[in-house]
């Protein structure tokens, strides 16, 4: 049986930078790439109706339970089988993005969330949460203006949202510093690379690559 694989999340407010940052690094360890929410055909259809400002807006406890049904599919059918198999795998988003935006953002409280976070993922939980930290203006700078055609409905929300966000990113991070690693991502997107990739193998060492 081949090693179990390891699982990076990259998390951060939107307009932070982690995308790239989650490309890069999958690049760099040759590891899987994907996202949440809407990595598998439910969870498309999921993205839909929680993110596209021409559907009907979810109440805040819906959203939560919507995100947790992604999340899922998305650790049944993507992330398991993948580690299973021995495949590193680098997330655009977890299980953190959830208490930070539905527990902080729209204060649903993150106590309260966690066992519904922990059940939708089956216990699975990233082996490094790597935090992609921007200060909000910077942020909203970088994706244009919030309320712009192109923003989803929860960049819509505005700068008093996002902050409420980034507290609960760092308060996540403080907590579990073993588990977290916070990356100042107002630094040029190569340096900011480099710092995430030396963190990862300091951290979780090096994927194996086939034949090993």
């Amino acid at each position: 049986m081949p090693a179990r694989g390891r699982l990076v999340a990259l998390e951060g407010i939107d307009g932070c930078g982690k995308s790239t940052q989650a490309r890069a690094l999958a690049d760099v360890l040759g590891a899987r790439l994907t996202h949440e929410p809407g990595a598998t055909p439910l969870g498309a259809s999921l993205r839909r109706l929680l993110l596209s400002p021409d559907t009907p807006p979810p109440t805040p406890r819906a959203e939560a339970l919507l995100m947790a049904a992604d999340r899922a599919e998305h650790v049944a059918r993507v992330l398991e089988p993948a580690l299973a198999a021995g495949e590193w795998v680098v997330t655009d988003r977890y299980a953190a993005s959830t208490l930070a935006y539905q527990g902080w953002g729209r204060g649903l409280g993150a106590q309260e969330l966690a066992p519904l976070v922990s059940w939708a993922t089956a216990g699975l939980a990233a082996d490094l949460s790597v935090l992609v930290d921007v200060d909000v203006a910077l942020a909203a700078a970088r994706r244009g203006d919030a309320g712009d055609a192109g923003a989803d409905r929860l960049e819509r929300l505005g700068p008093e949202f996002a902050a409420r966000v980034r507290e609960g990113f760092l308060a996540q991070a403080q907590a579990d510093p073993a588990h977290w690693f916070v990356v100042d991502g107002s630094r040029p997107a190569g340096e900011v690379t480099a710092h995430i990739v030396e963190a990862v193998r300091a951290r979780l060492g090096e994927p194996r690559r086939p034949g090993e």
